[in-house]
Protein backbone atom coordinates (compact mmCIF):
# COMPACT_ATOMS: atom_id res chain seq x y z
CA UNK A 1 0.00 0.00 0.00
CA UNK A 2 1.39 3.91 -0.72
CA UNK A 3 2.29 5.86 2.67
CA UNK A 4 -0.18 8.07 0.42
CA UNK A 5 -3.41 6.46 1.34
CA UNK A 6 -2.59 6.38 5.13
CA UNK A 7 -2.25 9.80 5.51
CA UNK A 8 -4.50 12.16 4.99
CA UNK A 9 -4.05 14.76 3.00
CA UNK A 10 -3.40 18.48 4.34
CA UNK A 11 -3.16 16.63 7.75
CA UNK A 12 -0.63 17.18 10.56
CA UNK A 13 1.52 14.32 11.61
CA UNK A 14 2.63 14.96 14.92
CA UNK A 15 6.86 13.88 14.49
CA UNK A 16 7.46 12.61 18.27
CA UNK A 17 10.65 11.80 20.42
CA UNK A 18 9.41 9.26 22.77
CA UNK A 19 12.01 8.74 26.76
CA UNK A 20 9.54 6.89 28.23
CA UNK A 21 7.57 3.87 26.66
CA UNK A 22 4.93 4.15 29.09
CA UNK A 23 4.32 7.47 28.58
CA UNK A 24 3.64 6.15 24.53
CA UNK A 25 -0.20 5.00 25.03
CA UNK A 26 -1.88 8.30 26.62
CA UNK A 27 0.53 10.57 24.37
CA UNK A 28 -1.82 8.41 21.17
CA UNK A 29 -4.88 8.80 23.07
CA UNK A 30 -4.57 12.08 23.78
CA UNK A 31 -3.35 12.78 20.02
CA UNK A 32 -6.59 10.77 18.21
CA UNK A 33 -9.08 12.20 20.78
CA UNK A 34 -8.01 16.28 19.68
CA UNK A 35 -8.76 14.96 15.93
CA UNK A 36 -5.17 13.97 14.45
CA UNK A 37 -4.77 10.94 12.76
CA UNK A 38 -1.45 9.67 12.05
CA UNK A 39 1.73 10.05 14.20
CA UNK A 40 5.24 9.68 13.28
CA UNK A 41 7.38 8.03 16.08
CA UNK A 42 11.26 8.87 15.60
CA UNK A 43 13.53 5.83 16.35
CA UNK A 44 15.96 8.19 18.23
CA UNK A 45 15.60 7.03 21.65
CA UNK A 46 16.15 3.70 23.19
CA UNK A 47 12.03 3.81 24.47
CA UNK A 48 11.12 4.03 20.92
CA UNK A 49 10.71 0.91 19.80
CA UNK A 50 8.75 -0.09 22.67
CA UNK A 51 6.41 2.86 22.39
CA UNK A 52 5.82 1.84 18.98
CA UNK A 53 4.90 -1.94 19.61
CA UNK A 54 2.28 -0.66 22.53
CA UNK A 55 0.48 1.99 20.55
CA UNK A 56 0.04 -0.54 17.35
CA UNK A 57 -1.12 -3.39 19.96
CA UNK A 58 -3.82 -1.02 21.59
CA UNK A 59 -5.39 -0.04 18.32
CA UNK A 60 -5.61 3.65 19.39
CA UNK A 61 -7.02 4.63 15.61
CA UNK A 62 -3.78 6.43 14.53
CA UNK A 63 -1.91 5.00 11.58
CA UNK A 64 1.13 4.75 13.25
CA UNK A 65 4.38 5.57 11.74
CA UNK A 66 8.28 5.15 12.26
CA UNK A 67 10.23 8.19 11.64
CA UNK A 68 13.81 8.28 11.20
CA UNK A 69 14.23 4.96 9.37
CA UNK A 70 17.20 4.86 7.31
CA UNK A 71 18.72 0.88 7.00
CA UNK A 72 16.67 -2.13 5.97
CA UNK A 73 17.54 -3.48 9.41
CA UNK A 74 15.35 -0.92 10.42
CA UNK A 75 12.54 -1.19 7.93
CA UNK A 76 12.12 -4.82 9.00
CA UNK A 77 12.08 -4.24 12.60
CA UNK A 78 9.07 -1.60 12.78
CA UNK A 79 7.34 -3.64 9.98
CA UNK A 80 7.86 -6.58 12.14
CA UNK A 81 6.70 -4.06 15.22
CA UNK A 82 3.49 -3.14 13.32
CA UNK A 83 4.24 -0.04 12.32
CA UNK A 84 1.96 0.84 9.43
CA UNK A 85 4.33 3.51 7.24
CA UNK A 86 7.97 4.19 7.96
CA UNK A 87 9.63 7.74 7.01
CA UNK A 88 13.08 8.60 6.28
CA UNK A 89 14.98 11.89 6.41
CA UNK A 90 16.74 10.34 2.81
CA UNK A 91 16.84 7.15 0.80
CA UNK A 92 19.40 4.65 0.11
CA UNK A 93 19.27 1.79 -2.75
CA UNK A 94 19.12 -0.86 0.25
CA UNK A 95 16.49 0.77 1.68
CA UNK A 96 14.11 1.38 -1.14
CA UNK A 97 14.85 -2.27 -2.49
CA UNK A 98 13.56 -3.57 1.28
CA UNK A 99 10.53 -1.56 1.30
CA UNK A 100 9.27 -2.70 -2.26
CA UNK A 101 10.53 -6.29 -1.35
CA UNK A 102 8.66 -6.15 1.93
CA UNK A 103 5.97 -4.24 -0.20
CA UNK A 104 5.53 -1.98 3.09
CA UNK A 105 4.95 1.93 2.94
CA UNK A 106 7.28 4.10 2.74
CA UNK A 107 8.27 8.13 2.79
CA UNK A 108 11.74 8.43 1.60
CA UNK A 109 13.34 11.70 1.71
CA UNK A 110 14.75 14.10 -1.07
CA UNK A 111 15.82 17.80 -1.23
CA UNK A 112 17.30 18.12 -4.59
CA UNK A 113 15.64 17.72 -8.44
CA UNK A 114 17.64 14.81 -8.84
CA UNK A 115 17.00 13.06 -5.72
CA UNK A 116 13.29 14.17 -6.44
CA UNK A 117 12.90 12.54 -9.84
CA UNK A 118 14.88 9.54 -9.14
CA UNK A 119 12.34 8.78 -6.22
CA UNK A 120 9.59 9.19 -9.02
CA UNK A 121 11.06 6.61 -11.35
CA UNK A 122 10.76 4.30 -8.67
CA UNK A 123 7.11 5.34 -7.92
CA UNK A 124 7.07 7.34 -4.71
CA UNK A 125 4.82 10.43 -5.28
CA UNK A 126 4.69 11.13 -1.69
CA UNK A 127 8.11 12.22 -0.83
CA UNK A 128 9.77 13.58 2.85
CA UNK A 129 11.31 17.08 2.49
CA UNK A 130 13.59 17.44 5.46
CA UNK A 131 15.29 19.48 7.55
CA UNK A 132 12.31 21.97 5.50
CA UNK A 133 13.05 25.14 7.38
CA UNK A 134 17.23 25.09 6.96
CA UNK A 135 16.28 24.00 3.08
CA UNK A 136 14.70 27.03 2.29
CA UNK A 137 11.22 26.18 3.36
CA UNK A 138 7.76 26.29 1.46
CA UNK A 139 9.87 28.30 -1.19
CA UNK A 140 12.61 25.61 -1.90
CA UNK A 141 9.44 23.03 -1.86
CA UNK A 142 7.26 25.41 -4.30
CA UNK A 143 10.67 25.50 -6.70
CA UNK A 144 11.20 21.94 -6.76
CA UNK A 145 7.29 21.34 -7.61
CA UNK A 146 7.20 23.69 -10.46
CA UNK A 147 8.80 21.40 -12.78
CA UNK A 148 7.77 18.15 -10.94
CA UNK A 149 4.28 18.61 -10.52
CA UNK A 150 3.83 15.05 -10.03
CA UNK A 151 5.28 15.21 -6.82
CA UNK A 152 3.45 15.92 -3.32
CA UNK A 153 6.04 16.61 -0.20
CA UNK A 154 5.65 15.48 3.55
CA UNK A 155 7.76 18.37 5.20
CA UNK A 156 9.25 18.12 8.68
CA UNK A 157 11.64 20.20 10.75
CA UNK A 158 11.62 23.88 12.33
CA UNK A 159 8.00 24.27 10.89
CA UNK A 160 5.79 25.77 13.97
CA UNK A 161 2.15 27.21 14.38
CA UNK A 162 2.66 30.97 12.96
CA UNK A 163 4.01 28.30 9.51
CA UNK A 164 1.64 25.72 9.49
CA UNK A 165 -1.20 27.08 7.54
CA UNK A 166 1.18 28.60 5.06
CA UNK A 167 2.43 25.38 4.50
CA UNK A 168 -0.92 23.43 4.13
CA UNK A 169 -2.14 25.63 1.59
CA UNK A 170 0.13 25.05 -0.83
CA UNK A 171 -1.03 22.28 -3.36
CA UNK A 172 2.09 20.51 -3.01
CA UNK A 173 1.98 19.87 0.15
CA UNK A 174 0.08 16.16 0.97
CA UNK A 175 0.68 16.39 4.77
CA UNK A 176 2.77 18.40 7.28
CA UNK A 177 5.10 17.05 10.04
CA UNK A 178 5.42 18.94 13.19
CA UNK A 179 6.47 19.13 17.07
CA UNK A 180 5.70 21.85 18.81
CA UNK A 181 1.96 20.81 19.93
CA UNK A 182 3.75 17.77 21.55
CA UNK A 183 7.04 19.09 23.68
CA UNK A 184 9.52 17.82 25.16
CA UNK A 185 8.91 18.78 28.40
CA UNK A 186 5.24 18.45 28.89
CA UNK A 187 5.73 14.80 27.09
CA UNK A 188 8.43 14.26 29.86
CA UNK A 189 6.00 15.78 32.88
CA UNK A 190 2.92 13.55 31.81
CA UNK A 191 1.02 17.18 31.12
CA UNK A 192 -1.43 15.28 28.52
CA UNK A 193 -3.77 18.26 29.19
CA UNK A 194 -1.39 20.69 27.71
CA UNK A 195 -0.87 18.72 24.91
CA UNK A 196 -4.37 18.08 23.99
CA UNK A 197 -4.67 21.84 24.36
CA UNK A 198 -1.74 22.10 21.91
CA UNK A 199 -2.94 19.65 19.34
CA UNK A 200 -6.79 20.61 19.48
CA UNK A 201 -4.71 24.09 18.33
CA UNK A 202 -2.62 22.67 15.51
CA UNK A 203 -5.88 20.40 14.45
CA UNK A 204 -7.78 23.50 13.70
CA UNK A 205 -5.22 25.18 11.93
CA UNK A 206 -5.01 21.92 9.31
CA UNK A 207 -8.91 21.98 9.17
CA UNK A 208 -8.46 25.35 8.23
CA UNK A 209 -6.24 25.26 5.34
CA UNK A 210 -8.07 22.43 4.14
CA UNK A 211 -11.48 24.13 3.76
Amino acid sequence: MNAMNLIAVKSLVPVVVIEDAAKALPLAQTLFDAGIQSIEITLRTDAAMDALETITKASTGLAVGAGSVVSPEQLIRVQAAGADFAVSPGSTSRLLDEAEKQRFPLVPGAATASEVMNLLDRGYTLQKFFPAEPLGGLAMIQALAAPIQSVRFFPTGGINASLAATYLRDPSIHCLGGSWFVPKASLAAGEFEAIARLAKEAQSIALSAAG
